[in-house]
């Protein structure tokens, strides 16, 4: 699923001002955790879920590696489920105090089909904001990213990648 991203020479990097991006608008745009401006993923997204999870091997701006150790985005799974949960909690917060539930009547199972629908149609999103999420909880900000090299992950073998 993650695939060799284009090198960048340093003119690329030049044209970027020295400020640092928003933390939060830069994971919520699926943007490299290390330079916040490089894209994490190789394509938009999609409802196919094969094209949807391409992911470069490194950020094709800073070089900076997306997989830092073989099964590294099982954590992800955590990241998904809570905020499954969140959208859940929002969604029924917004329907009652919208519309409203009642015992009386079959309303909540009408906000389980909307509950459901916006999974669905959110879930491409959510599986993508996950694993920068989960990316961002171990690599930080650099802010010599135009000047120094990512680091390499110790913990990566190339020749058992893709082995499982």
């Amino acid at each position: 699923m993650i695939t060799e991203a284009p090198k960048t020479n340093i003119a690329d990097k030049s044209k970027y001002s020295d400020r640092k991006p928003n933390y939060l608008l830069s994971m919520l745009g699926l943007r490299c955790p290390r330079c916040r401006r490089g894209p994490m993923f190789k394509n938009s997204i999609k409802l196919a879920v094969s094209k949807n999870m391409q992911m470069h091997k490194q950020c094709p701006l800073c070089g900076q590696y997306n997989e830092l150790e073989v099964g590294f985005y099982y954590g992800t799974g955590y990241v998904s489920y809570a905020l499954t949960v969140a959208m859940t909690v929002a969604t029924f917060v917004a329907y009652y105090v919208l519309i409203g539930l009642s015992i009386e009547d079959n309303s909540i199972f009408i906000w389980l089909g909307v509950n459901i629908g916006v999974l669905v149609l959110s879930m491409p999103y959510i599986m993508r904001l996950s694993r920068t999420i989960w990316l961002y909880f171990f690599v930080g900000y650099d802010k010599e990213w135009k000047t120094k090299e990512a680091p390499k992950p110790e913990r990566i073998v190339e020749e058992q990648m893709g082995n499982w």
